[in-house]
């Protein structure tokens, strides 16, 4: 590729350019989303040390970190000083070619910068402003730095998740609030950019960490808002069907998904336990959902005496929704993964092959893919400035001068 030759994308958002100014999670997980589907995303990184997730080791991949290159394949990454009034004239050059910004910094950071939506706003009209946040733009807690285990504790995710009553409160395995938030906003810009086609106007999108656990609430604050009580933690089992819940094998767990009537039925032709329909217990899904306890006592031992990969089989031939409990590197070797192309390969600079996740949203006229690897800090700096109109010799300068940061692969 030549200095001002810019990567080839296919996907459905191929041609539309983002300018991403994010770091740790919510924010990468929205421009890799985009980038996957095709956007080409610009990572602007700081030049001391780059997205703190290039620290988030181990584990590490030949020096680099296994979880900067899992948020930020496929993304072409330049390391600026926007302190100085160079780094932002580049910024400003950039975005003058940009569709959408997408920035996850402290409240107020942007607009200290200079770099605040309504600055930037009145030199470029057509710009998508993407901000994620901890809370939010607007509200008492705006100025409030944002995690995940935060936003999971006052989302009321923690105090649905665990095994019970009485137990300590546990957050979701992985970071469903930073993830969420991500998708969520990778959906506000898609209907921005709607927008802007229609109108040629972009506008700030705005969501949070905050209202993505509130948004993973659904069924729970259905419950409370017609119950007036707040739903506490069930293990595996459902607030609303039963039984839907896992179950332990003769070696292993499975999850049972006979959630409705129909269902229920057949579960009971295959544990060979049809006279548990007759129990006024288990009737009707109210009737197991108010005997839950009962009911996963009654099916427990029927599980037990047969290993998973029998019990699967026998689900699958009675028309049962069942799945095995997978480690995550029992996932990745799925052959279901790997036919939706959800483990995918990339050749990295430093790492050599390597595996990572793939796009989750499959399009029949315009497929996506994941495009590349994570960039080096400051890998691709030189070939954006000169796709940006800079000559050689003022790259030379800015890169001396320490404005920007150049890494050779």
């Amino acid at each position: 590729m030549t200095a001002t030759t810019k990567p080839q994308r296919s996907g459905p958002l191929a041609g539309v350019r983002v300018v991403e100014l994010a770091h740790i999670m919510a924010g990468p997980v929205c421009g890799l989303m985009l980038g996957d589907m095709g956007a080409e995303v610009i990572k602007v990184e700081k030049i001391e040390g780059g997205d703190d997730t290039r620290r988030s080791v181990p584990p590490a991949i030949a020096g680099e970190s296994a979880a900067y290159m899992m948020m930020n394949r496929g993304k072409r990454g330049i390391a600026l000083d926007l302190k100085s009034e160079d780094g932002k004239a580049i910024l400003r050059r950039l975005l003058a070619e940009a569709d959408v910004l997408i920035e996850n910094y402290r409240a107020g950071t942007m607009e200290r910068l200079g770099l605040g939506y309504e600055t930037l706003r009145a030199e470029f009209p057509g710009l998508i402003y993407c901000s994620l946040s901890g809370f939010g733009r607007s509200g008492p807690y705006a100025e409030r730095a944002g995690f995940d285990l935060v936003a999971q504790g006052m989302s009321g995710l923690m105090s649905i998740t665990g095994e019970g009553p009485g137990r300590p409160p546990m957050k979701c395995g992985p970071p469903v609030t930073d993830i969420t938030a991500g998708i969520l906003a990778g959906m506000g810009v898609l209907a921005a950019y709607a927008h802007k086609l229609k109108t040629g106007e972009g506008q700030v999108v705005d969501t949070s960490l905050f209202e993505a656990g509130i948004t993973l609430t659904y069924w729970q604050s259905a419950i409370s808002m017609a119950t007036g009580a707040a739903p506490g933690p069930m293990g595996s089992a459902h607030p609303l069907n039963a039984p839907y819940e896992a179950f332990e094998t003769a070696d292993g767990w499975i999850t049972i998904g006979a959630a409705n009537q129909t269902n229920w039925l057949r579960l009971l032709a295959v544990l060979g336990a049809e006279d548990l329909a007759a129990d006024p217990r288990f009737a009707q899904n109210r009737d197991r959902m108010a005997n839950r306890e009962a009911l996963a006592d009654a099916l427990g031992p029927h599980f037990r005496t047969a290993p998973s990969a029998d019990w699967l089989a026998r689900l699958e031939a009675g028309g049962v929704p069942a799945g095995p409990v997978l480690d995550v590197a029992a996932m990745h070797r799925d052959p279901q993964t790997l036919a939706r192309e959800m483990v995918v390969e990339v050749d990295h600079p430093r790492a050599g092959r390597m595996r990572t996740l793939g796009l989750p949203v499959k399009f029949s006229a315009t497929p996506g893919r994941v495009h590349g690897p994570a960039p080096l800090l400051g890998e691709h700096s030189r070939t954006i400035l000169a796709d940006a109109g800079y000559d050689a010799a003022a790259i030379d300068d800015l890169i001396a001068r320490g404005v920007v940061r150049e890494t050779q692969a």
